[in-house]
């Protein structure tokens, strides 16, 4: 089972009762700061005899003396038959205000640690914790995958309200909940008996009645060693039990001292066990730390939002998952179907391909690629698998290459990549699949094939090259599976002319924020920032098209930048709209292009329209990092876009430089290439100081670009691809 059904399916069963143990911990937490608060001064240097010495003055029925985690000195006696407890003063022994236990009601502490249940109710609260503790650890691993790493875990958060919300609280209280599970284990375990504290029972001792009267307490040696700091409790013997003994409790262990000769009788030192336990009770309740108490209680109280947001996550999963229809068992089917996805989406592929195969008269049998294998009726194997993180298989499917590996009987196979070509490791798991599927010696139906950004129409084109394998009508046609929509209304544009019949326009968009509720529960338009996409579905199509941003949430408004393409179906409609005409549009997280707040100097490459992603991040360069953009156009009267921000941003040092290269005018510069390769001494500078380059634009430009920035890099013996083995260089390409 991997992390993540773990942490969904503990989540969904042990939630409601860590919510109880998360709430009631929260009001137990309140305890230790009220103590705190109400704690007299200390005096830390004072020795246990001569406290006894102060109080017995002022209580002559001292029975036993306290000394609280907070620091507080409690003293429990009787005046005549009335029984007292008192805080004192250590310094003089005073009396100060009556000592009252916890105001809290018993039962909330009850029901903390047993539920209301007795024994019973321990174990319950004992799993509970287990749970928690494997949630925790589950919900870190998780996401650290989610966020790419510890470097990035202080990045910014993406998705639905509900997904930001488990993330962003998860980073700074699951730490915490890890460690109250485990304490609250340990402390459950001593409890049930599991793990015993004392090195054995208590000794059998009493004091030798001599006749003559008991040595005060302040004549006793050992208490004359024990500086109050490190005294936890102290009883008196009765003064009608001549055989009682005194009995003192430290941090060090236990001892117990004859009365009349004061010689210490036996003594049982402090166990690890024991000690262990004290760091728990700490660690766990707050006790003697009143500001960790407060973040317990923030904590706890947090464990109410960790189940509703997760609970809200799952539901959201469960709506969208794709289940498919026409499954035939795998032992009679003719075709296997295999899949991995990380996020989902590849499942979509997969159903378009099975219905088309069972069109054909197929049996078809489609599973996750864990559960790789065979059958006698076996003619044909498609593998289907997206790459996940740097080059690594989906959460599910990592076990499928040893699967592979072990399975004997061979046929035609064909394996079908997805992934995003900015990444280094480009469907670097699907290669892994067919390699292992060729060092094992399966026949090869098709070569290996890598769709980019789940391209319908590339998707199509494969479908075309398995027809003709097969040898029969097999038509892929996928529409994917659109995520909930939200209208943009346009309130502004900026046209220019560009080259013949390809104008282009910077287009800004207002969008209703939706409230809330709708916005935990996923609904309006997601959070996003300069370099996500934008998905606009144009009226009489299935099918999106996406645009990269030039703005963020924070600016208040969406922006894109797009040139109108000769029969293209979207572009002509962006074109025709006027301000207050509306869109449908959805985002795209693009989380590999992004600069997550980055604190090194930034190498911003562009052309065209390209531009307008690199425009985004100088906008909310607010913290003034260094960025250094490159501008290819064609004309600067024609296609110079955003130029007006862009020296807006010049004079307020969002922008440290812009060197621009315009191709079809005289001493224009060339291509943006060029620009690159007349300043590579600066260029190698920053770039062997660590910066960031960030590319986009079409694929012809990105392939100059990194020819380019290797001949720059050369003398420092570094290439693009080191860099972007680094995460130091990203793409985005049309």
């Amino acid at each position: 089972m991997g992390w993540k059904a773990i942490h969904r399916w503990l989540g969904l069963v042990a939630g409601s009762i860590a919510v109880l143990l998360g709430l009631t911990g929260a009001l137990l937490a309140i305890d230790p700061v009220q103590q705190a608060w109400q704690a007299p001064a200390d005096a830390p240097d004072l020795s246990t005899a001569a406290l006894v010495q102060r109080v017995q003055g002022a209580m002559p029925g001292l029975e036993e003396i306290r000394r609280l985690p907070s620091g507080a000195v409690v003293a429990f006696g009787f005046d005549g038959e009335q029984a007292q407890a008192f805080y004192v003063d250590p310094r003089d022994g005073r009396a100060l205000a009556a000592y009252r236990p916890s105001q809290l009601p018993r039962w909330v502490k009850n029901l903390h640690r047993s539920l209301l249940l007795g024994d019973a109710g321990r174990w319950g609260a004992a799993g509970t914790a287990l749970a928690m503790a494997l949630i925790s650890i589950s919900g870190l691993v998780l996401m650290l995958r989610r966020m790419g790493g510890w470097r990035q875990l202080a990045g910014r958060v993406r998705g639905s309200l509900a997904q930001r919300l488990h993330v962003l609280a998860g980073r700074v209280v699951l730490p915490v909940l890890c460690l109250t599970s485990f304490t609250g284990l340990y402390m459950s375990a001593t409890t049930l008996g599991l793990v015993p504290l004392e090195a054995g029972p208590e000794p059998d001792v009493v004091s030798m009645a001599t006749g003559r009267p008991g040595l005060p307490g302040p004549r006793l040696p050992l208490l004359q060693d024990v500086p109050v700091r490190n005294l936890l409790k102290l009883n008196v013997p009765a003064a009608t039990d001549p055989e009682d003994v005194w009995t003192v409790t430290t941090r060090d262990g236990q001892g117990w001292i004859d009365r009349y000769s004061g010689q210490v009788l036996a003594w049982q030192d402090a166990t690890p066990a024991r000690r262990v336990h004290d760091w728990a009770v700490v660690l766990h309740t707050g006790e003697s730390a009143w500001p960790w108490a407060v973040v317990l209680a923030v904590v706890g109280a947090s464990v109410l939002l960790f189940w509703i947001t997760g609970l809200l996550i799952w539901w959201q999963v469960r709506r969208e998952a794709i289940r498919i229809a026409d499954n035939s068992p795998l032992a009679q089917a003719d075709v296997l179907v295999f899949v991995a996805s990380e996020g989902g989406s590849t499942w979509g592929f997969a159903q378009t391909l099975h219905d088309a195969l069972v069109r054909c008269g197929h049996r078809v049998h489609t599973s996750g690629l864990e559960h790789f294998q065979t059958a006698a009726a076996t003619r044909q194997v498609l593998v289907l698998a997206a790459t996940h993180g740097e080059g690594q298989a989906p959460t599910h499917a990592r076990p499928a290459l040893e699967h592979i590996a072990r399975e004997t009987h061979a046929v035609p196979v064909a394996v079908l990549g997805f992934g995003d070509r900015q990444y280094p490791a480009f469907c670097g798991f699907a290669r892994a699949v067919e390699q292992t599927l060729r060092d094992k010696g399966w026949p090869i139906l098709l070569p290996l094939e890598c769709i980019h950004q789940q391209s319908s129409q590339q998707f199509a084109l494969w479908g075309e090259a398995l027809a003709q394998a097969l040898g029969e009508p097999l038509v892929l046609d996928h529409v994917p599976r659109l995520p909930p929509t939200t209208a943009l209304t346009l309130i502004s544009r900026q046209d220019y002319p560009g080259q013949s019949d390809r104008p282009a326009a910077i287009l800004r968009f207002h969008w209703t924020r939706p409230g809330w509720w709708d916005r935990l529960r996923g609904r309006g338009l997601a959070h996003f920032a300069a370099g996500d996409l934008v998905g606009i579905v144009p009226p009489g199509s299935t099918v999106p098209r996406f645009y990269s941003l030039a703005s963020g949430s924070q600016d208040g408004f969406l922006e894109i930048c797009v040139r109108r393409l000769p029969g293209g179906l979207c572009s002509t409609h962006l074109h025709g709209l006027q301000p207050g005409d509306t869109v449908q549009a959805f985002i795209r997280a693009n989380p590999g292009f992004a600069l997550h707040g980055a604190a090194r100097p930034v190498v911003l490459v562009g052309a065209g329209t390209g531009v307008a992603p690199l425009a985004g991040f100088i906008r909310r360069n607010d913290r003034r990092t260094p960025m250094h953009l490159y501008y290819g156009g064609r004309d600067p009267a024609l296609d110079f876009y955003f130029e007006t921000d862009i020296q807006r941003w010049l004079g307020e040092q969002r922008l440290a430089s812009v060197r621009t290269a315009f191709s079809r005018v005289p001493e224009g510069g060339g291509y943006v290439q060029d620009a690159l390769r007349r300043d590579a001494p600066g260029l190698r500078k920053l770039l062997a100081g660590g910066a960031i380059v960030r590319v986009c634009g079409s694929r012809p430009m990105a392939q100059g670009v990194a020819q380019a920035l290797d001949e720059i890099l050369g003398p420092l013996q570094s290439s693009v691809q080191q860099l972007k083995a680094k995460g130091r260089y990203a793409e985005d390409l049309f």
